[in-house]
């Protein structure tokens, strides 16, 4: 906690102490990789950087294959750096902070209310204690269910690790697989597919909503947002399940060899896995194109807010959709649920996804002159990477060294919340000036 300590004393505001905070995880990580006992045989230290940075942020690219460059010292490493990037560097902090029984004072609950994105301080370290013991509650059973089905077919050294590595990797949403073709040798496990989709749409939903169902009896109590995740999580899910069986159950190379029962299985996986997850039981590069458009579009939507993924964020999306839909319809309030969105989250909404599409196509920008393939390759990954998805259709491994550090930079941006790394780098805010109100035409 030294750094914490450090990093408060320098004054810096709660999102430049989230991004530095960050970018420390990442540094220890990539020396942590780079040691010679965590690898099978020596990586380079970009390599290093850019498997920690995918770990930290819970992406899931990799440069280098998982299961057979590192070592089970060099893997542990990395299930420890997707649990932190994961559940959050303050919830670590705070947890540290308890155990260590020292008191958490308003700085570290702004902190605290920063990296979960909640709209007051008030319960946040309550909410961290429970979200924390829940999680770690989760994935051990999780992977005590995968043991059962994999210890048999791997052995116990193997079986067990691999079942914490894909626990811990589904929850966190990470994507990270011990297998170099993720989870297609499972495509059809009905056990495999429940379990993993479980975790990771579990981690992905928000830890607010978790709070909510775990100490709310009836629905009628949820929040505005608890409501608005769960059912666009569930209408999100199955659009994108039967449109992408639709799409692909005659292609010969996805779901056009499976049966009926493994076709479903395998939409379904497909359809919940861009929304940050980043496994596959098909393969991706196999993908028609028109599926692989609505693929981009779910990295681009992403899970929800103070959860374990990233992207713009589902309430972000349904709130732009929802608003552009009212203004269409003449309406002068946004509503949801018979409940009015202030305009102060429409226009944070609509910040964050021009801020995300700049950046997005800034790097598309740059990767068009440093990658010499097609540029829906390179949208593919740019989308991916600032999902922190892990999907890809065959460019990660063919980076070149100048193309790395952009993909690193999505991947950071991404995780941290374009929004932060924006207010981290902007300078203080000037007094409130108001001006007459003026005109422009649109459209």
């Amino acid at each position: 906690m030294k750094w914490f300590t450090q990093l408060k004393s320098k004054q810096f505001s709660p999102p430049q102490v989230l991004a530095l905070g960050f970018g420390l995880v990442i540094l220890f990580g990539m020396i942590g990789l780079k040691l010679p006992w965590s690898t099978v045989e020596p990586i380079s230290w970009l390599d290093a950087a850019f498997t920690s940075t995918s770990a930290v942020t819970v992406t899931g690219l990799i440069v280098v294959d998982t299961g057979t460059a590192f070592t089970v010292f060099g893997q542990i490493i990395l299930m420890i750096l997707i649990q932190i990037g994961g559940l959050g560097l303050m919830t670590f902090a705070v947890m540290t902070i308890m155990l260590l029984r020292k008191k958490i004072g308003l700085k570290e609950r702004i902190l605290i209310q920063e990296s979960l994105n909640q709209t007051s301080i008030g319960g946040v370290v309550r909410l961290i204690k429970t979200l924390f013991c829940f999680a770690i509650i989760i994935e051990t059973i999780a992977a005590l269910l995968l043991a059962i089905r994999w210890v048999p077919e791997h052995g116990w050294g193997f079986g067990i690790l691999t079942s914490f590595f894909h626990s811990i990797s589904a929850f966190n949403n990470a994507g990270f697989s011990l297998w170099s073709d993720s989870l297609s040798g499972y495509v059809g496990d009905p056990v495999i597919n429940i379990i993993i989709t479980v975790l990771f749409i579990t981690g992905g939903i928000g830890f607010t909503v978790i709070y909510e169902i775990m100490t709310k009896k009836k629905a009628r109590q949820y929040s505005l947002h608890t409501k608005v995740m769960l059912v666009g999580t569930l209408l999100v899910n199955i659009i994108a399940m039967l449109t992408i069986f639709l799409l692909e159950y005659q292609n010969p190379e996805t779901l056009g060899v499976l049966s009926t029962q493994d076709q479903l299985w395998a939409s379904y996986f497909q359809a919940v896995t861009p929304r940050t997850a980043g496994f596959n039981s098909i393969d991706i590069s196999a993908m028609n194109d028109n599926s692989l458009l609505l693929t981009i579009l779910l990295m681009f939507i992403g899970a929800g807010s103070a959860s374990t993924g990233s992207g713009v964020k589902l309430t972000t999306f349904i709130i732009i959709f929802i608003a552009v839909f009212s203004y269409l319809r003449g309406k002068n309030e946004v509503q949801l649920f018979r409940s009015s969105i202030p305009l102060n989250i429409i226009h944070r909404s609509l910040a964050i996804i021009v801020i995300s599409l700049i950046m997005i196509f800034s790097a598309i920008f740059l990767l068009s002159l440093t990658e010499n393939t097609s540029i829906f390759l390179i949208a593919f990954e740019a989308f991916s990477a600032f999902g922190t998805v892990g999907l890809s259709i065959g460019l990660t491994e063919q980076l070149s060294d100048l193309g790395k550090p952009i993909i690193m930079a999505l991947m950071f941006i991404g995780r941290v919340g374009p929004l932060t790394v924006a207010f981290a780098l902007a300078k203080s805010v000037k007094p409130k000036i108001s001006y007459p109100k003026g005109d422009i035409f649109t459209g």
